[in-house]
């Protein structure tokens, strides 16, 4: 008597195999895809002057310390726009900020002509009391 030959795994399996491995695939792209480019616009927000001079502002602001308290860290997702062409551009976005104390939002609205910012708007917005704190009046900064 002979013995019976059992195919092989892959043998048994591969009708199965290959559409769902090319799905898997398919899926498994779109999300690395998707990934490098919430990456990259988060970047372009994070290294842009205008992010780093908010972040600056308000961690430098006293009165902003004093309501969010120290180290002050952004602290999610930036909503918003910036657009950069050569020597000119737009910003108008906000930065979710966080300190021991609390959680804040900066709003950033600026040009950018000639290679020079103008803010137009920079200011924390505080999340539990709806306060605004202005960055570019230096005058109202506390001491």
């Amino acid at each position: 008597m002979e013995g019976v030959r059992q195919k092989s795994w892959f043998g048994r399996n591969w009708p199965w195999i290959i559409p769902v491995g090319g799905c898997l695939t398919v899926i498994l792209l779109f999300v690395l895809g998707i990934g490098t480019v919430f990456f990259g616009v988060s970047k372009m927000f994070t290294s842009s002057t205008p992010y780093e001079y908010a972040m600056q502002s308000a961690k430098n602001n006293s009165n902003v310390i004093a309501i969010l308290g120290e180290p002050i860290d952004a602290d999610g997702i930036i909503s918003g726009n910036i657009s950069l062409n050569n020597d000119d551009g737009k910003a108008d976005f906000k930065i979710p900020i966080k300190g021991p104390k609390g959680k804040a939002r900066i709003v950033v609205i600026g040009t950018k002509t000639y290679g020079e910012w103008a803010y137009e708007a920079l200011y924390v917005l505080i999340k539990e009391t709806r306060e605004e704190i202005n960055l570019l009046d230096k005058s109202l900064e506390g001491i």
